[in-house]
């Protein structure tokens, strides 16, 4: 973590910690002195302008209202887009100019949390050096706008039709999707509106589940966190691929024809074969510390080369950066394409794969189905104090069982960034050692 900041902005439960409405100012007023700062200071001759999107969870009209309350204060013109894509917002933050982008949201969580996400003027996720620096700026004084320089708020009524467009211009203009029926669960969420627009332009049968948003019913038993729902669609309905997004849409999760369930790796090999194959490959393929060893040992086989990041999609994104690549992505769904989006974007990765689909003229069950996973489990220790992972007795006990492991499987530990848990993986060719390990790591965890 950078100061306020987790591993994706900041989260927890409404009207709790860092989700309560004075904080929201607070982070407001310092994210806004950071970014007039870099303007020169100036509030008076061209007011730095943020972009504020949302997902559907009730609170965001008030997270929402802290946000502008903020930002005008400091004397920052604010673009309200209403509900849209997290994809959206890093979008038309660039698009529009504007020196911060924000979005409201809490991801894939429940309806009682939310969150904030901030991009900057380029339209990518803040790098954790800025982070802190707002952090910092936010624990001080803040000097505020004079009346005159204060600044407006306003409504953008084409936010969703401006992002729609962009999202049809990612995959070729000669392409139509019409021989597609698709099933689009979209998490009674932030693409409720979009995604099915999109595909429908584009020519597809679409047959959209939860996009019926209430402000409560945000990623509940629906989504690409639980995509049961959107299988048993699939099946009534013999469609040709179902699509789930997550509450903000930076996830993707996808059935095939038959029924299976395809996540982020899955979608990740298909994409990598089919740029390797066409040419427009870039770098190497970036996973995380939890993707499968299976997709790893499948694009070795095809020359691909494979590196691995912390999980998260801005640290892949900084990997991919860093090694010049232009694709990565995560078991979760979070596909990378910097070349074409600028964050995770579950519907624009969806879209190459049903443009891979028309083009090939291959089944989704053939395209997503590449490789073989091997054994594992991943597991989440809810309530538990995450800081027993730093004791000495306890890293004593989780490194005699990583050495039991070798040549084995791999184990992995962490806290979670996003919520309230422990998340333990454990990976290896034998299911046997796969559930021994997790009872193993159990044990060590609830008795310290």
């Amino acid at each position: 973590m950078t100061g306020i900041f987790g591993t994706d902005g900041v989260r927890s439960r409404i009207n709790t910690g860092q989700m309560r409405a004075e904080f929201i100012v607070r982070i407001a007023l310092a994210a806004g002195a950071y970014f007039i700062s870099k303007n020169g200071g100036s509030r008076k001759t061209s007011k730095p302008i943020v972009v504020i999107g949302k997902d559907t969870r009730l609170s965001g009209y008030m997270v929402e209202a802290a946000l502008v309350s903020g930002f005008t204060s400091i004397g920052m013109d604010c673009r309200l887009t209403g509900p849209i894509p997290a994809a959206g917002v890093a979008y038309l933050t660039h698009s529009l100019r504007a020196k911060l982008g924000v979005m409201i949201s809490a991801s894939h969580n429940p309806h009682y949390d939310n969150g904030i996400k901030l991009f900057g003027p380029d339209g990518f996720k803040l790098d954790d050096d800025i982070e802190l620096k707002i952090s910092n700026l936010l624990q001080g004084s803040i000097s505020l706008a004079e009346p005159e320089s204060l600044g407006r708020a306003r409504r953008m009524v084409d936010s969703v039709s401006r992002y729609v467009e962009f999202a049809k211009s990612k995959i070729s203009p000669q392409l139509s999707l019409n021989s597609l029926k698709i099933v689009l669960d979209c998490a009674n969420g932030a693409a409720y509106k979009t995604a099915p627009n999109t595909l429908r332009e584009l020519g597809a049968m679409v047959i959209p589940i939860s996009v019926d948003p209430d402000g409560l019913n945000i990623n509940e038993e629906c989504g690409a966190t639980a995509p049961e729902k959107l299988k048993k669609a699939m099946m009534t309905h013999s469609a040709d691929i179902g699509i789930a997004l997550d509450g903000d849409a930076d996830r993707v999760i996808l059935c095939d024809q038959k029924g299976n369930l395809h996540d982020g790796s899955s979608v990740l090999a298909a994409l990598a074969l089919d740029m390797h194959n066409n040419g427009s490959l870039v770098g190497p393929v970036v996973g995380t510390v939890m993707t499968n060893l299976g997709l790893e040992r499948f694009l070795h086989s095809h020359n691909i080369t494979f590196k691995r990041s912390n999980v998260g999609d801005r640290y892949i994104l900084e990997t991919l950066k860093r090694e010049g690549g232009n694709l990565g992505g995560e078991p979760s769904g979070h596909i990378l394409l910097p070349e074409i989006t600028r964050c995770g974007d579950g519907l624009i990765a969806a879209l190459k794969i049903l443009e891979l689909m028309v083009r090939s003229q291959k089944s989704a069950s053939e395209i997503l189905k590449l490789f073989t996973p091997i054994p594992q489990k991943l597991v989440n220790l809810s309530n538990a104090d995450k800081t027993m992972l730093e004791s000495i007795k306890v890293k004593t006990q989780i490194e005699k069982i990583e050495k039991q492991l070798i040549n084995k499987g791999r184990l992995l530990i962490r806290p979670s960034g996003t919520e309230p848990v422990i998340r333990i993986m454990v990976e290896a060719e034998e299911p046997k050692i796969v559930d021994e390990t997790i009872n193993k790591i159990f044990q060590i965890l609830s008795h310290n």
